[in-house]
């Protein structure tokens, strides 16, 4: 829904448009040098974050057209700072129907930041190019519809790998990447049900409905503070798509007195959470693997607000580098041929299936990171396959809709380990859910699952 247009102070309440503006520029310019969103917006205070977010969320989604036409207005691109606040100007004005200000507030409070930031001399320059567009605003986009970028919001490789590999459905992908996504939330199975927590949420004015076994979608986002039971581990946020991992590795098949299970990659700990979740205490013991200390921390986080910190051992160690971290000491003690029951690898992708989330993933990415991506996951696969025992399973999932990361990448390892055998699995799941027969997931993100199967020996 627009912000309104009556008050540049509106978004964040006394915070005015201009400084919301600056900020989103001066995020936008991080981006552009190549860090996160997720960064970029760490350095934003606190109390301006959401409104700063928001505005920047829309200026990603709209900034291949932004581009486009800042090189029809300035063919010199300007210094950096200038750039990304004629960017940031134009991505707000480009579509009147989804502007959140009137566009006489949007060039006045562009033109102010500025002005308050030291850009005196390019303020009138901003202040120019910001007036024509508003004159001649229908000729300059219509120059702009020869260009993929400008078209679709993503960079003009990204658009042809879509079109190769999904013929039928590229051009719906990309406009499901261009809308928000739903907020989605996995309800504990050790606490309620997905029928009693939504009667929960009407009890707190709140409304959404099922999707999938575990899941409930909200009518609309809200703040995880307003939800109740959050604090006290009842549900967590996770994406329809996220929550089909546990189920697909665990459901269908008696897993072994003692199991042991490994979460490799498993930072932020949604889904080594969701395998305790479905677990009786004391079933399974699952070791929780994350390459990064800090976000490992995270999993010890999730694991706390849960209440699942006694039930995992979370490991700091790089998963392809397995002689570092296994056998633990108990497995060692016990022989080193122990082996492993289970495997989730969730592996580190290009997040090409989550870029309605994160929006500049799909201007951080680079053609080449795919070929990169999907080399570091054959390692990935290669080094945990050994671990599991004859007749154990390993789920392999991304992220991504790109075929490399997917598909190719689970041919690629069944063709070279006879003893891998793929069981029933969704393959890839596209954004919104099209293309799913009877989808039950709900508006999900982009996905690939593949559940492998050692033969037994």
């Amino acid at each position: 829904m627009p912000l309104p247009s009556s008050s540049p102070a509106t978004a964040a309440g006394t915070v005015a448009l201009h400084q919301q503006l600056w900020r989103v520029a001066q995020a936008l310019q991080g981006i552009q040098a190549g860090r996160s969103g997720t960064a970029v917006l760490e350095q934003v205070p606190s109390a301006w974050r959401p409104g700063v977010q928001a505005l920047l969320f829309h200026v990603l989604r709209a900034l291949g057209r932004a581009q486009a036409l800042r090189a029809q207005l300035a063919p010199k691109p300007p210094a950096p700072a200038v750039d990304a606040l004629l960017c940031t100007a134009l991505a707000l004005l480009s579509d009147s129907e989804q502007a959140p200000y009137t566009p006489f507030t949007l060039v006045n409070q562009t033109v102010e930041a500025a002005r308050q930031h030291g850009l005196l001399r390019q303020a009138g320059f901003i202040n120019a190019c910001l007036r024509r567009f508003l004159r001649e605003q229908a000729v300059l986009l219509e120059h702009t519809q020869g260009d993929v970028q400008a078209v679709y919001n993503h960079p003009s490789w990204w658009v042809d790998k879509l079109r190769r590999q999904y013929p039928r459905h590229w051009q719906a992908i990309l406009q499901a990447n261009n809308q928000p996504a739903p907020m989605v939330l996995r309800v504990n199975a050790r606490h309620s049900t997905p029928a009693a927590y939504l009667q929960q949420l009407q009890a707190h004015g709140l409304q959404g409905q099922a999707v999938g076994a575990y899941g409930v979608q909200l009518a609309q986002p809200v703040p995880v503070q307003r939800l109740p039971g959050f604090a006290q581990g009842v549900v967590s946020v996770q994406d329809g798509a996220a929550q089909l991992a546990a189920p697909l590795l665990l459901e269908g098949w008696a897993l072994p007195a003692q199991a042991q299970l490994l979460d490799a990659c498993a930072a932020p700990g949604g889904k080594t959470a969701h395998l305790l979740e479905m677990l009786a205490p004391g079933q399974a013991q699952v070791y929780a693997l994350e390459v990064d200390a800090q976000r490992s921390q995270r999993i010890h986080d999730t694991l706390q607000r849960l209440g699942l910190a006694a039930e995992a051992e979370v490991v700091v160690a790089d998963a392809a580098q397995v002689a570092r971290w296994w056998p633990r000491p108990a497995q060692r003690a016990a022989g080193a041929s122990a082996q492993l029951d289970a495997i989730l690898l969730d592996a580190p992708c290009s997040a090409s299936g989550i870029v309605r989330r994160h929006p500049d993933v799909r201007w951080l990415r680079r053609s080449s990171d795919i070929a990169q991506l999907a080399q570091l996951q054959a390692q990935l696969l290669d080094a945990l396959w050994p671990l599991l025992k004859p007749g154990g399973r390993l789920l392999y999932c991304t992220c991504s809709v790109f075929k490399e990361e997917g598909q190719w990448q689970i041919d690629a390892f069944v063709a070279r380990n006879k003893n891998a055998e793929c069981l029933p699995a969704p393959g890839h799941l596209l954004p919104g859910g099209m293309g799913v027969p009877d989808n039950q997931l709900g508006d999900h993100d982009g996905f690939f699952y593949a559940l492998l199967q050692k033969a037994a020996t």
